[in-house]
């Protein structure tokens, strides 16, 4: 019985650090998105929309042929500013105010490839180095709700792609009303553009919620470590030979170690199980201390 309670005690403590990273939000599944998605070549698109790949990962140069400048002259292909009111208190909770985007026809580039980027469907999937500005309620106060509380945190919020960046994209492969490849968002996948490297877009995806990750990192690796140490223990009581009563009767003295059969000194037991067990549980080990090293030095 002792196997089966580790087994479901370990699966218990996968799923809770699974809700934890859940309290994350978008920015959980947008980092898993982005990490597990299959990356194709900008010139592979095409043949992936013609296979029917429902999500790829694409990296490539911004190129548009119409773009438009930012306040320092920087050539944009996309633009969202965004005035967000908090509904809380500690501010973790915001309520958007005013929506404006502004963008272009634009895509990424390979040498002579190119591949068009559905710019109407991207939406939590930007991730980019936010500018923002916050004050209070006070300093806006023909731009929020009648009624509300001077002292109301209030952010203003720029998201924008420069046309002099490289970017990945990840979205489904799709061939567009005028034959050209194009990526955007999938049935149940949204469009992702991140002008980062990978490691840092996933830093910034889990901004403010370190402290969530690291121990959702230490739980997951707790209950991987109780459920390889559960099926060890399983396999030993079910490898070991069974243990049989003592005969009242004399017996004859056989030559050899009586704990292997008669067949001379030998290994007592199941080490090896229990070697592998150890092995199992000090590699989990490592894994959550070199996990935790990581992210308090990226924190």
């Amino acid at each position: 019985m002792v196997p089966l309670w580790l087994i479901g005690l370990g699966v218990v403590v996968c799923l809770l650090a699974g809700l934890m990273l859940r309290r994350i939000g978008p920015g959980f599944r947008i980092a898993r998105l982005l990490a597990g998605a299959p990356e194709v070549t900008v010139s592979e698109v095409a043949t992936a929309a013609a296979a029917g790949q429902p999500y790829v990962r694409v990296h490539g140069r911004i190129a548009s042929d119409e773009e438009f400048p930012d306040d320092l002259d920087r050539p944009l292909v996309y633009r969202r500013r965004r005035l967000e009111l908090a509904t809380d208190t500690r501010a973790r909770r915001w309520r958007t105010l005013e929506d404006e985007v502004m963008a272009v026809p634009f895509g990424l580039e390979e040498r002579t490839a190119f591949v068009a980027v559905d710019a109407a469907r991207l939406d939590d999937g930007l991730t980019v180095i936010v500018r923002e500005s916050v004050g209070t309620a006070a300093d806006a106060p023909d731009r929020v709700p009648p009624g509300t509380p001077p002292t109301t945190p209030l952010r203003h919020r720029i998201h924008q792609v420069s046309a002099v960046e490289h970017a990945f994209v990840a979205g489904a492969p799709r061939m567009g009303e005028d034959g050209a490849p194009l990526l955007t968002a999938g049935d149940d996948r949204p469009l992702i553009l991140t002008t980062l490297e990978l490691p840092e877009a996933m830093r910034l995806l889990a901004a403010g919620h370190r402290r969530v990750v690291v121990w959702s990192t230490i739980l997951l690796a707790l209950g991987l470590g109780l459920v390889a140490l559960g099926i060890v223990l399983a396999l030993t009581l079910v490898l070991a030979p069974p243990a049989l009563a003592a005969s009242p009767d004399p017996s004859p003295i056989i030559g050899g170690d009586t704990r292997s059969g008669g067949e001379g000194a030998g290994l007592a037991g199941q080490p090896f199980l229990a070697l592998a067990g150890v092995v199992i549980l000090g590699l989990l080990t490592a894994g959550v201390a070199a996990a935790y090293v990581r992210l308090r030095r990226d924190g």
